[in-house]
């Protein structure tokens, strides 16, 4: 073969090696990257595909079932603080009209449905009266105060996140 001939092979061999080179740095950039989402899939390098993904899966599945569970126990927790008594108004007064200092109270103390206690304190000069009285669905079956009425109206229509520690007191 003649010398222009060779150069031309020569060159069209370079350029098919670049190219094969170039080609073969991308399979590689290619490979590692699956290399690392493999890895982040749990796997370790001896262990093909299909396993890695079944191994999810089953990862998933009770993952899933732990979910289902805590939402249960949610609920169940929801229902508890629902049925708490912790809606609580507190109505001062006083009970007789010679008496100073609103020492007399009455205090509602229900959960969100309403069921709870109206505790009722009253004082006069020589002694101190203490008095409870059911409360179902919000009413009583015993006839409660003016007072009365007013804490429970207070607790029941309080919001329920308030709780106990910002009892109301009420003039």
């Amino acid at each position: 073969m003649d010398a222009p001939t060779l150069t031309t092979l020569a060159i069209a061999a370079v350029v098919v090696a670049l190219l094969a080179l170039a080609l073969a740095v991308t399979a590689q950039l290619r490979l590692a990257g699956v290399r690392r989402d493999f890895a982040a899939l749990g796997g370790d390098g001896r262990t093909d595909i299909a396993r890695v993904a079944a191994t999810q899966n089953h990862r998933i599945d009770r993952l899933s079932a732990e979910l289902t569970g805590l939402r249960e126990h949610v609920a169940s927790a929801e229902d508890d603080v629902r049925q708490s008594l912790r809606n609580v108004a507190v109505v001062r007064y006083d009970a007789f009209g010679d008496m100073g200092g609103r020492l007399s109270f009455s205090a509602a103390i229900v959960d969100d449905l309403g069921d709870g206690i109206v505790l009722s304190s009253i004082h006069a000069r020589g002694e101190s009266r203490t008095y409870a009285k059911g409360v179902v669905r919000g009413r009583s079956s015993i006839t409660l105060t003016p007072e009365e009425q007013q804490a429970l109206v207070s607790a029941t229509q309080d919001e329920p996140s308030r709780g106990p520690q910002h009892a109301k007191d009420r003039s």
